[in-house]
């Protein structure tokens, strides 16, 4: 089910995708915070439809549209030998290939180190330039 948010007018396009980066302090005093705050800080969201509804904003010129999103799915390469319903933590890579096509989702800011995570589904097998033995895979922090 969606959630119901608000984004800068810009922003409004179906499809797009975001992360929610949590609450501006210059908010803090506005009637219609609890619209704008109601998603997980540090988490991929998409733009699933756009309301009709139009709201005056003080951080975002042009004003807010009301926005319906989902929630998308941590993305992350772990050990190979990772089982759907295992935990893992993330470790950082410490991957200096910077063209690897790899690169993005092994540096994601979605990810926090140590922290552990559900493995909900085991994608594919992963080349790394190092060598290391990886899968991609669905997880969750929740």
């Amino acid at each position: 089910m969606p959630s119901v948010t608000l984004v800068g007018e810009r922003m409004a396009k179906k499809g797009l995708e975001f992360i929610y980066m949590g609450p501006s302090s210059n908010c803090k005093n506005c009637k219609l915070k609890t619209a704008c705050f109601n998603l997980k800080k540090g988490r991929s969201y998409r733009i699933t439809g756009i309301r009709e509804k139009r709201h005056s904003c003080n951080l975002h010129d042009g004003g807010v549209r009301v926005v319906e999103v989902e929630e998308l799915p941590i993305i992350a390469f772990i050990d190979k030998n990772s089982k759907e319903g295992s935990k893992v933590k993330i470790d950082t890579m410490n991957c200096r290939h910077l063209d690897c096509e790899y690169f993005d989702i092994c540096h994601s800011p979605l990810l926090q180190s140590n922290k552990e995570y559900s493995v909900i589904k085991i994608i594919e097998p992963v080349e790394c330039i190092d060598g290391r033995e990886l899968v991609k895979a669905e997880i969750s922090d929740s």
